[in-house]
């Protein structure tokens, strides 16, 4: 559920995005960073990370279906926000089929930080299914921008709609890692890597971030998206999930035995990520918890699209993230090790203007 913008020039480098977003100048929705393609050494450890992950994927996928199943049921509607849940809620979809013999609908649609979900696109899926039906689907939290926003977006959009009554659009957010601690419906609370993390359109359909501008999208449309059909041939999204498909097999007894017995447990909200990255925000100077990306996901797609000033590498894990430290060395972002740390990686924006009430960089 996106308005094609593929013929519109959107992308600008990360050096002007990052000044004009943190000046007030423009919101990140307005523009899109150029899209990074890592090199080949790169992309050998993306394939490496996926093989060595994929039964440990598969396993988590089950998991976090079989929630979202017990409290939707058989006629859930997943919506994937898109874009790093949309291949998160094809596997999601890939199982119930798998495992159940369902046919589960899927849509992605758009969320942005500080203007809301699409309304347009509620207002489709609400016309098609029955609202409580729907649970939203992302790949992974850190501190819980995007779990807070959606909590505040589903809230208008219900009464916006006149869904404001018990059949309304719910805000649970499902998410295969969680490690911030923002929902119950997650696969686990780990903070390990998504290996869709590592990569940015190639490994989502070959879509770009989602836009929202007014001289873009009219009343009536839905927010915007270019596709990429040049990277075509750098594209892995059919690898990444037919990767993890073919681990199903091999994981379906432990999912359906550890559901059975109740393991693992449902876990409520703890929202720790939020509570992490305010106080790294005060530790480090930075004043704005914005800029302040933990978690191994969040900390690889600020290397992949943002200027990180430096990452924060916990000490127990200087072996673990390979993918980590190659992105900082081409990037040339400093490497810090921190002997604690409750997210195994942090990644920190410099602030760049006084606008945060923070020193100037």
């Amino acid at each position: 559920m996106l308005t094609d913008l593929s013929d519109v020039a959107l992308e600008a480098s990360a050096e002007e995005r990052e000044e004009a977003v943190q000046s007030g100048r423009a919101h990140y929705a307005e523009s899109l960073p150029v899209e990074y393609q890592p090199g080949a050494a790169y992309q050998r450890l993306f394939h490496t990370e996926l093989a060595a992950s994929a039964t440990r994927l598969a396993y988590v996928v089950g998991i976090l279906t079989e929630r979202v199943l017990a409290a939707r049921g058989s006629g859930v509607v997943l919506a994937s926000l898109a874009r790093a849940g949309t291949p998160v809620g094809v596997l999601l979809r890939r199982w119930a089929r798998y495992a159940h013999q369902l046919e589960v609908p899927h849509y992605s649609c758009s969320i942005i930080r500080g203007r809301g979900i699409d309304l347009v696109a509620l207002e489709y899926l609400a016309a098609h299914h029955p609202a409580s039906a729907v649970m939203f689907v992302d790949g992974w939290t850190g501190k819980g921008a995007i779990a807070r926003e959606l909590v505040d977006a589903v809230a208008v959009a219900n009464l916006q709609l006149g869904l404001s009554g018990g059949g309304g659009f719910s805000a649970e957010l499902a998410v295969l890692a969680d490690p911030g601690g923002c929902t119950r419906f997650h696969g686990t609370r780990d903070d390990c890597l998504v290996p869709s993390a590592c990569l940015n359109s190639t490994v989502s359909g070959l879509v770009s971030r989602t836009v929202l501008r007014d001289d873009l999208i009219a009343p009536g449309q839905f927010h915007g998206a270019k596709f990429y059909p040049q990277l075509a041939g750098a594209d892995v999204s059919a690898v990444f999930v037919d990767t993890v498909t073919a681990a199903f097999p091999e994981v379906v007894d432990a999912v359906r035995r550890d559901r059975a017995a109740g393991c693992p447990a449902e876990l409520s909200e703890t929202w720790a990520g939020w509570r992490a990255a305010e106080e790294i925000s005060r530790a480090y100077g930075i004043g704005d918890v914005d800029l302040v990306k933990p978690g191994v996901g969040e900390t690889t797609r600020a290397l992949l699209r943002r200027m990180p000033w430096k990452i924060l590498l916990r000490v127990d894990a200087t072996t673990e993230l390979p993918h980590i430290r190659l992105l900082a060395e081409r990037r040339g972002v400093p490497v810090e090790l921190v002997d604690r740390l409750p997210f195994r990686c942090v990644g920190l924006i410099r602030p760049r203007t006084a606008v945060h009430g923070v020193r100037r960089a």
